[in-house]
């Protein structure tokens, strides 16, 4: 069953959608601002997004850049207000694969959404995985649970910890950005970005956690003037 996220605060619209999609037989999930969107995207990984760009907390230009760049290979169909072209322009630019412009048409909506999914069945979109349990070395980190061990023993992670050590897991290997991790994991847009600071001192008490040896770490290591790589030895390693 194909999963679609409708990203739409006017409450009218995203009932409507909700309504229409579900008798078609699509798994739906629903955000009504921004921030949201991002978070759900990383949970429900959706194979469409249908996307409003006026939202509150974070844009929906935002989202769609985050989308793009973390889950490229999600389709995006965005809501814009009637004769705004400008608006149409920037967010295929920045990744959109379609726009439909409100008030739209049902049908016109319907047949474009089945459209791009008619791509999906044919290449399934490879979003990526986060493992329900994740082992290196000695530690053992269980995401449905919200438990973790070292060593056998338990210790205690805060919600972002867990939420880091989940999103670098997806990226296991890659060199993630400090910006990127502010996106992903404090939701913040490119306009309202804090000093990097902030992960760097998030990393630090991880570290200090999961490490053997803080001074030269090697489950989360440094990139310089980049960001952090999670690059684990293998569980008894």
């Amino acid at each position: 069953m194909h999963k679609i996220l409708i990203v739409e605060d006017e409450e009218a619209i995203r009932l409507g959608l909700v309504d229409l999609l579900e008798i078609e037989g699509y798994e739906i999930a629903v955000a009504v601002d921004g921030e949201e969107a991002m978070e759900k995207v990383r949970q429900f990984l959706p194979h469409l997004v249908i996307l409003d760009l006026m939202l509150p907390k974070v844009s929906g230009y935002d989202v769609c850049r985050y989308i793009r760049k973390t889950f490229p290979q999600t389709f995006i169909m965005m809501l814009t207000a009637k004769n705004e072209e400008i608006n149409k322009i920037q967010g295929l630019e920045i990744g959109a694969d379609d726009y439909v412009t409100k008030p739209f048409s049902v049908f016109e909506l319907m047949a474009r959404l089945k459209s791009m999914l008619r791509r999906v069945s044919q290449d399934t979109v490879p979003a990526p995985t986060t493992p329900d349990i994740l082992e290196f070395h000695d530690v053992r980190i269980d995401f449905r649970k919200y438990e973790a061990s070292r060593g056998g023993k338990p210790m205690e992670l805060s919600a972002k910890e867990f939420q880091i050590l989940k999103y670098l897991s997806t990226r296991r290997g890659e060199v993630v950005t400090r910006e990127d991790l502010l996106q992903a994991i404090w939701g913040y847009s490119i306009e309202n970005m804090p000093t990097t600071r902030t992960v760097d001192n998030q990393i630090v008490k991880l570290r200090q956690k999961i490490e053997a040896d803080t001074e030269n770490p090697l489950i989360i290591k440094s990139v310089r003037g980049v960001g952090y790589k999670f690059d684990p030895p293998e569980a008894g390693k």
